[in-house]
């Protein structure tokens, strides 16, 4: 009875304002990781050679760093050099630039799976090679990497459980001080693995609506 209690009004609150803060380093994250994913991956494929060489280093840093180096980087390291940030925002720029770095991978290889046919007939009717890339490349090659993208963000919250590391007390910051303190690690670690299982269900649920609402019917079958 009291470890119901304890549970009741010791941990359950805790973890709620735990996962409270994972929510708000995982959505920032997420939405900045897909948008320089994007940038970056139709730079390397349709930008200047100096560009696609800048995309191509950030990718190999961003995905050859371990996300642990990157954070103390953003957090420890740059303080050295008279620039500081907070816990949460050293996080979150920390995910989302290694986040955007895998998505860029998935996104390039969309890219490159559109047709050239496309590109021609695109540009032949006096579409620019910028309009080509928005109007007709874009739309479909989105649409392609929309699962790998999606499985990237299933990993980046997980990965948000690295962020106590710098000081930002998330879900797992939250769930390491009370087990510290009460020496019940099985059951708080257990509640915390609970919450994230239903964060990683709610965002597979949410991203398979959305394939299913971006899927024309029999183009993804028949791509000729």
């Amino acid at each position: 009875m009291d470890e119901f209690l304890y549970i009741q009004n010791e941990v359950m609150p805790a973890l709620m304002q735990g996962s409270w803060i994972s929510i708000l380093l995982i959505i920032p994250s997420a939405l900045f990781g897909v948008c320089m994913g994007v940038l970056s991956a139709t730079l390397r494929i349709y930008g200047h050679p100096v560009v696609k060489f800048l995309g191509d280093a950030y990718v190999l840093l961003f995905r050859g760093f371990p996300l642990l180096i990157q954070l103390y980087i953003w957090y420890f390291g740059l303080p050295r050099m008279g620039i500081y940030l907070s816990p949460y925002w050293a996080s979150v720029v920390a995910f989302a630039l290694c986040s955007g770095a895998y998505q860029s991978e998935y996104i390039r290889g969309a890219l490159l799976s559109i047709k050239q046919g496309q590109i021609a007939a695109a540009r032949s009717i006096g579409f620019t090679q910028f309009q080509t890339v928005v109007y007709v490349v874009l739309p479909q090659a989105l649409r392609r990497a929309l699962p790998g993208c999606g499985n990237e963000i299933i990993y980046l919250i997980k990965y948000s459980s690295l962020a106590y590391m710098v000081t930002c007390i998330e879900l797992t910051g939250q769930g390491k001080i009370l087990a510290s303190a009460s020496f019940k690690y099985v059951e708080v670690f257990s509640i915390v693995g609970v919450v994230y299982l239903l964060l990683v269900s709610l965002a597979t649920w949410l991203l398979n609506t959305l394939e299913k609402r971006f899927t024309i019917p029999g183009f993804e079958q028949h791509r000729a």
